[in-house]
């Protein structure tokens, strides 16, 4: 083994040694293009770097075989010497060394060939600079040349146009000499003597060259009266040239007798041609007499003659719109017929449209004279017949329409002969103003507008609140006797506020608002008529609901008049007192009944002026608002108009409370026993059941109040009950004040007042319960022994003054001496 390691090893040291014996050569050809210095380097070192990685593998395997076969039998193994870990290292440095001494060479080497390179492109530099110095220069003289160049081409450029413009002129001045030299020659033929033109030039006769002739007739006419002109002034501040040329008057008379006689035959020509519907031969002439006062007597002459101008036509029209003349006009059917007529209009007036295109050289103008006797002659002899303005004076009955029906057909004209405007001018109408021609139609008719408004309006309430009343006639004619004798309400025949006629009104005032905005463009005349509408509406409402309040008062009226009627004295007999009292039940039915009925028009009154209200938040406030402090002075308005209404109300209210306290007295009377509170002491037990009396005024008022409770809410519903549960605290003490009371009986008035009290607890009157929990502790007085009386009403002073008068009602009163405990108690009272 050690001679075999001893061979590789000295292999090993010879290759190495022979490597480091080769000198290292680096060129710059190395260190172009992609370089890598890893890729150097492992050139450089991997010829010595293989031989020591096998000789390491080597001297492992060895170390482990020595380790396994030469161990002593003493336990050591042999040292052997190993050889040096990185052998080639004196190979590498001496490698290295000869390599940076070499890169310091190259570095060199590029370092002078770099300096000469840099003087190479400074050479270089200076020689381009210096060329384009002189390219410059050239450039500049080149540009020089061309500016040079351009003025000269512009010089010659402007003197030939200056040529061409003499040479236009020279043209034209010859031209225009011919053309005047044949005009003086023609005008001669037109001055040689008055009316003859029998030896004019073949042009004016022949009609193949009308136009021609036309066209020369008018420059002829033109200049001859402009000389004729000339003439006159000059005479006129010349005197002696009195006899100075009058020669080309006499053209002037030709002229315009040729002009006539020419326009004449054109117009025939053209008339002929219209009717064969020859288009070309009606433009050539159309063409022609476009140049005699630019054509508009042959515009108006085709217009005149259109058959929709014909008055059997127009007649027509009334028929189709108005229908049989002994039958009354519906504004729908009229809307219909009118829809109908103005369409049939329109398209007779696009298809005359699609011919004067064709004909006219100018048919806008055609168009605009078209248009313009369509709404000036066709559509006004229509409105004339279907607008008649009724006198305000004295208006149309209702049965034959009222002033409502001239204000639906006014609207509907309007309305419908706009959209005929609007569509007319889609067809095309030149520069007409059809709009306005359209407001000049309806201008009579929108003078006088908002005063037939507010006439129609009070014409629709008359007429309703007279049909009301026939009904109401009726129905207590037919009614009337069989619920008088049976006790039913004497307002029973009495006309009810109905929401359904409010709802009517505002009806009316919606569709007399609708015109408003038809008729009323601008937002501030919009503003005012919409103001002057709703304040007919307040006055209808007001006035309405004012009367039927007042209506349901009467029947409260009624009711009191029949109360007072049967109250008796103390002196009658049985059987009158017997008939009394059934009248007097009688007299309370109706003023139940009455209350009843009231209730029901407060109800319907506020559910009305809600109506109002709702409609002027969603339909006139928006229309008021343009114009400033309309829309507060309409709610100041409302206010105003409503305050008769309320006015009536209260009254009726305060009438109602003099009803139900009438009647809660009239049961108090009849029905409570002086026994009831002043029970004989015979050992029975007590009743603790409430009186007959306090169980029928409660029964009577949870049945009227119900419709009160139903009828008003708010702060209206709240005053109502507090002032009736204030009067019956005082009716009751009052009726009280009529009776003696023992323990018992001060148990049961306790027990009645907590009956009244549980009932107006449901009026939600702090103050009234207040007052019925007073009495409650009043009641007291007669309950509790004489001695007691002074620590009954500890922390409660207010009361005294009434704890007197109750004390004064105790049965042992003037057995207990209880005037002289009263003094003691309350000195100061």
């Amino acid at each position: 083994m050690k001679e075999i390691r001893d061979g590789v090893k000295s292999n090993k040291i010879s290759s190495s040694e022979s490597f480091s014996s080769q000198p290292l050569v680096l060129d710059i050809e190395d260190f172009k293009g992609d370089f890598s210095f890893d890729a150097l380097f492992g050139n450089l070192v991997n010829e010595l770097l293989p031989a020591f990685q096998e000789e390491e593998a080597d001297s492992i395997e060895g170390n482990s075989n020595i380790g396994g076969s030469d161990s002593l039998p003493n336990g050591r193994s042999t040292q052997i010497q190993s050889n040096p870990l990185f052998p080639e290292v004196d190979s590498l440095l001496s490698m290295f060394k000869s390599s940076c001494s070499q890169l310091v060479e190259l570095q060199k080497q590029i370092d002078g060939r770099l300096y000469n390179l840099k003087k190479d492109v400074a050479a270089q530099d200076s020689k381009h600079r210096k060329t384009l110095g002189e390219l410059e220069k050239g450039v500049d003289g080149l540009f020089d040349s061309f500016a040079s160049l351009d003025s000269r081409i512009s010089s010659v450029g402007q003197t030939a146009a200056k040529i061409g413009d003499h040479l236009q002129s020279a043209d034209s001045q010859r031209e225009t000499a011919s053309q005047t030299m044949e005009l003086i020659k023609y005008l001669m033929e037109f001055n040689s003597s008055p009316g003859d033109l029998m030896e004019l030039s073949p042009l004016f006769s022949d009609d193949s060259r009308v136009a021609e002739a036309a066209s020369i007739a008018q420059k002829l006419r033109s200049f001859a009266e402009e000389d004729v002109g000339r003439q006159g002034m000059t005479m006129q501040t010349v005197p002696g040239n009195a006899t100075a040329s009058r020669g080309l008057e006499v053209a002037v008379g030709n002229l315009q007798e040729y002009c006539n006689e020419l326009e004449n035959r054109l117009l025939s020509r053209f008339d002929a041609a219209s009717q064969k519907r020859e288009l070309s031969t009606m433009a050539e002439c159309a063409k022609i007499l476009s140049q005699f006062n630019r054509g508009t007597s042959a515009m108006q002459h085709y217009v005149g003659l259109r058959p929709m101008f014909d008055v059997e036509v127009m007649n027509a029209d009334t028929r189709l719109v108005l229908g049989d003349q002994d039958s009354l006009p519906s504004p729908s059917n009229v809307a219909r017929a009118l829809s109908t007529l103005y369409k049939e209009i329109t398209d007779a007036v696009r298809k005359e449209a699609a011919t004067i295109t064709a004909v006219f050289p100018s048919p806008n103008d055609v168009m605009s004279i078209l248009v313009q006797r369509v709404m000036e002659d066709r559509v006004p002899k229509l409105l004339e017949k279907l607008l008649v303005k009724p006198s305000l004076v004295h208006p149309p009955p209702m049965g034959e329409g009222g002033l409502l029906l001239y204000l639906r057909m006014l609207a509907v004209g309007y309305e419908k002969t706009q959209e005929l405007a609007k569509d007319l001018r889609g067809v095309g109408c030149g520069d007409l103003d059809i709009e306005g021609l359209t407001e000049s139609l309806f201008l009579d008719h929108k003078d006088m507008y908002i005063e037939y408004e507010q006439a129609s309006l009070r014409q629709l309430y008359k007429a309703k609140i007279e049909e009301l009343l026939s009904e109401s006639q009726l129905s207590g004619e037919s009614t009337g006797s069989i619920g008088r004798s049976k006790g039913a309400s004497i307002s029973s025949s009495h006309q009810q506020i109905s929401v359904t006629v409010v709802t009517e009104f505002v009806r009316w005032n919606e569709e007399a608002i609708s015109r408003c905005t038809l008729f009323s463009p601008q937002p501030a005349s919009l503003a005012a008529n919409v103001k002057t509408v709703f304040t007919c509406l307040l006055d209808q409402v007001s006035q309405y609901t004012t009367e039927g309040l007042e209506r349901a008062r009467d029947g409260l009226t009624e009711a009191a008049a029949l109360r007072e009627r049967f109250v008796l004295g103390t002196s009658v007999s049985r059987r009158v007192a017997a008939a009394a009292a059934s009248a007097a039940e009688a007299a309370a039915a109706a003023g139940e009944s009455s209350f009843r009925s009231f209730m029901v028009a407060v109800q319907r009154c506020g559910s009305s002026v809600a109506i109002v209200q709702q409609y002027f938040a969603n339909s006139i406030s928006r229309l008021l608002l343009p114009v400033d402090g309309a829309h507060a002075a309409s709610c100041e308005e409302m206010a105003t108009a409503m305050s008769s209404a309320e006015g009536a109300a209260y009254k009726g209210l305060q009438q109602c409370i003099e009803t139900v306290m009438a009647e809660v007295e009239r049961l108090l009377s009849a029905e409570q026993k002086a026994t009831d509170y002043k029970s004989p002491d015979d050992g029975i037990v007590p009743d603790h059941r409430p009186t007959n009396a306090c169980i029928r005024v409660v029964a009577y008022l949870s049945r009227v109040l119900e419709a009160a409770f139903t009828a008003l809410e708010g702060l209206n519903k709240q005053a109502f009950l507090t002032e009736l549960g204030n009067r019956l605290h005082k009716g009751l003490s009052n009726h009280w004040q009529k009776y003696t009371f023992n323990p018992s009986g001060g148990l049961r008035l306790k027990r009645d007042i907590t009956e009244y009290g549980d009932f107006v607890r449901s009026f939600n009157a702090p103050t009234v319960d207040e007052k019925f929990e007073s009495l409650s502790i009043l009641a007291n007085v007669f309950i509790v022994a004489p001695e007691s009386l002074s620590s009954l009403f500890e922390g409660t002073p207010s009361i005294l003054k009434d704890a007197q008068r109750f004390i004064q009602l105790r049965e042992d009163y003037k057995s207990a001496k209880l005037a002289a405990t009263l003094s003691s108690l309350w000195p100061s009272s």
